[in-house]
């Protein structure tokens, strides 16, 4: 499971997803690593369950044929109160950890010299995943 193994703080408040341009040398919108990829096309956030399913659906078939790179990590804690509880006493416990998607980031990447293999691999990744994505290839 993707946790990270610290944090600054315990809990965070939720935030918003927000339009900023990034001043960043490395462009999250490009190819860096592999020769096909997975981009997303909406705003959303993933958890740390749908990331490592993400990651073993293209283990299963990719397999030693290639190797895959992952950008996305979760890192964001969201928190819960357990059913039945009254309003009030504090925010509850971290319940799980989830990544901030923005539209145009590369979500992973798969280098191998079978392209389709790898387009196989991510079109069955796209109908895990909860948020529209795109096959792209360099």
């Amino acid at each position: 499971m993707f946790i990270p193994k610290k944090s600054k703080f315990k809990k965070q408040q939720k935030g918003k997803f927000c339009n900023r341009i990034n001043s960043a040398s490395v462009n999250p919108n490009q190819l860096h690593f592999g020769s096909v990829g997975l981009k997303a096309l909406s705003f959303s956030s993933l958890t740390s369950k749908q990331l490592e399913t993400l990651r073993q659906s293209i283990n299963k078939s990719v397999k030693k044929t290639g190797r895959i790179v992952i950008n996305a990590f979760p890192s964001t804690p969201v928190s819960k109160k357990p059913i039945e509880v009254r309003m009030g006493k504090g925010k509850g416990n971290v319940d799980h950890w989830v990544f901030k998607v923005k539209p145009g980031f590369i979500l992973c990447e798969i280098i191998t010299d079978q392209v389709e293999v790898a387009i196989k691999a991510l079109d069955a990744v796209k109908k895990k995943l909860s948020i529209k994505t795109k096959i792209i290839q360099s």
